[in-house]
């Protein structure tokens, strides 16, 4: 993965990298066996906003950027092309690499998880999901400085009753982290 990881630096601009010990593994997508790591899809539409998505089963407000599983033997590239079409059917120029979040299991764990950011245009097409197992509800768009309030809300999410994820609370500061990283990536580079 490292490798791969250097040749889309090379290709798309040095990601912002973080390390991120998380005080809870055993919720989705950190915990799912069918994924070693997931793709952030940070689409930028032609009026400079950006996309977030709320899921049917997702606590109230917690819209976030939208992402997608990699698969054992999936390439990242691969896995971002693939997810953004099935998410958002939309034309979509990949233009930086925003971020790579290495998660560990605890302060001194070994990594359990990754998440690579990537900064894409939106060039055409019709938003919508063309995947219906998504279950994305609605979309919503912000400008780039929200992120960051888009984070804290994820991150005062609380437990519920619903089965999906059985903690809400650490899913919430979980899906925070790359929020953040975005945020302070565009922030660092005006956004380009």
């Amino acid at each position: 993965m490292r490798a791969e990881i250097t040749t889309l630096s090379r290709r798309l601009g040095p990601p912002l990298e973080r390390e991120v010990a998380l005080d809870d593994v055993a919720f989705d997508p950190v915990g799912a066996p069918d994924r070693i790591a997931e793709v952030c899809m940070v689409v930028r539409r032609p009026s400079g906003k950006l996309l977030l998505a709320i899921k049917d089963f997702y606590p109230r407000g917690a819209f976030r950027l939208p992402t997608g599983g990699i698969h054992h033997g999936e390439a990242i590239f691969d896995a971002l092309r693939r997810e953004a079409e099935e998410e958002t059917g939309l034309s979509l120029a990949v233009r930086r690499f925003l971020a790579a979040i290495t998660y560990r299991d605890g302060p001194a764990g070994a990594p359990v998880f990754h998440t690579f950011a990537f900064l894409l245009d939106e060039t055409g097409g019709t938003l919508g999901a063309r995947d219906p197992a998504e279950r994305i509800a609605t979309w919503r768009e912000i400008p780039p400085s929200e992120l960051a309030g888009v984070a804290a809300t994820l991150e005062a999410v609380l437990n519920d009753a619903n089965a999906e994820i059985p903690n809400w609370r650490s899913w919430g500061r979980f899906r925070a982290h790359v929020h953040r990283a975005v945020h302070d990536a565009l922030a660092s580079s005006s956004g380009t």
